[in-house]
């Protein structure tokens, strides 16, 4: 799709759309156009047009009578049922990217999020341009509240599970099996949504023998446990929104770092050999290596260990009070960490005592014994 494509734009748009449909909303525009009945309908049933017709701005990729009627006999008559409200709303919303985004923008992307949640694929291949498997053959039908792409398809979002996206894939099979013995897969097949940083089996292959098989038995579901949610993020983050943010927070607590090399991005050492894998509740991303989470209790110490560098200067400066209340936010952050609950008792039990002192000397010292304390419990306990 090249920008000179507006001038062949004009004439169509001129043919099919009048003046006054122009500068009207989307859903009057495509009623007024008389050739996307079908999908007026289902916007109706979907109850989506009040929404449509809101201030927006949103970008449709609307597609035609003519592309409904390529899909299999009965699927529309189905999609219209009271029962199948949700999915018809899914499909719809698919359609459908939050923003004004012309035909000259849309040629710079390799994909749009859309309202649905999912992400659509774009793909340009000279005048050409591929929304998943439809083409785009009219563009910049602008209106009021946004601007209508007409496509030749109608394009249907991811439908599977997480779960059911990795068994589809064929090479997930032993994480399909870590995720059953540990418990997660009604959690990886709830709402979310999730992102997962998917190992291969050849990704597991690559751990010490008899490492799988170990991790697999019923007394080790915790150790297990704590490695699959580290290979996982709440939210449904692409592969350009990862890279951005550089690090995320996992379900198991510890972050993951995200960094790009001469040879490719990599999660933590592990490379990414795949990206962007839609699944209903998330996204997959696959990796190469097995990721594993630092020894809990890591980063604790290391919380610690840099408030007693910064508390240090700040006591010797003359800075006391100030030196007490680092310590003492350090503390209480450490409480939402991954530590033992006698650990947790001992801070609680700290923080009261310096609490009680009224002078600020006493106060840090109170506390910087505490922390201590805890630094030599916590490097005991790994």
């Amino acid at each position: 799709m090249k920008i000179g494509m507006k001038t062949l734009l004009a004439a169509v748009v001129s043919s099919c759309i009048t003046a006054s449909a122009m500068a009207a909303d989307i859903v009057d525009t495509a009623v007024g156009a008389g050739n996307f009945k079908t999908l007026a309908t289902a916007v109706t049933e979907a109850g989506l047009v009040k929404t449509l017709k809101g201030p927006g701005p949103f970008t449709v990729f609307a597609p035609t009578d003519e592309a409904f009627a390529k899909l299999p006999a009965g699927t529309i008559e189905t999609l219209l049922k009271p029962e199948n409200k949700d999915k018809l709303t899914s499909i719809l919303t698919y359609h459908v990217v939050p923003g004004k985004v012309l035909a000259e923008q849309v040629v710079g992307l390799k994909g749009a999020k859309t309202v649905n949640g999912q992400r659509v694929d774009i793909k340009v291949d000279g005048d050409t341009v591929m929304l998943d498997g439809a083409k785009v053959i009219t563009t910049d039908i602008v209106c009021d509240n946004g601007v209508i792409h007409v496509i030749d398809s109608v394009i249907l979002p991811a439908d599977k599970t997480i779960p059911e996206t990795a068994a589809a894939a064929g090479k997930f099979n032993t994480l399909i099996a870590a995720v059953k013995a540990a418990g997660l897969a009604d959690v990886l097949s709830g709402e979310g949504p999730f992102t997962v940083f998917a190992p291969t089996d050849e990704a597991f292959a690559k751990l010490p023998d008899g490492t799988v098989e170990s991790l697999l038995k019923p007394e080790n579901r915790q150790q297990l446990v704590d490695i699959l949610k580290y290979h996982v993020v709440s939210g449904r983050v692409y592969s350009e929104d990862a890279v951005a943010a550089k690090a995320a927070k996992t379900l198991e607590g510890s972050p993951i770092n995200v960094n790009v090399t001469d040879s490719g991005a990599k999660i933590n050492s592990s490379g990414l050999v795949a990206t962007d894998i839609d699944a209903s509740n998330g996204v997959i991303h696959v990796i190469d290596a097995v990721l594993l989470p630092p020894k809990k209790g890591a980063n604790a110490r290391k919380m610690l260990e840099n408030a007693v560098a910064q508390g240090a200067q700040l006591f010797n400066s003359g800075h006391h009070s100030a030196c007490a209340d680092l310590y003492e936010n350090t503390l209480q952050q450490l409480m939402t960490t991954q530590v033992s609950s006698s650990i947790k008792g001992h801070m609680t039990s700290v923080l009261n005592s310096a609490r009680h002192e009224s002078c600020p000397t006493q106060r840090a010292w109170t506390l910087r014994n505490g922390i201590d304390q805890m630094y030599g419990q916590l490097a005991q306990s790994n």
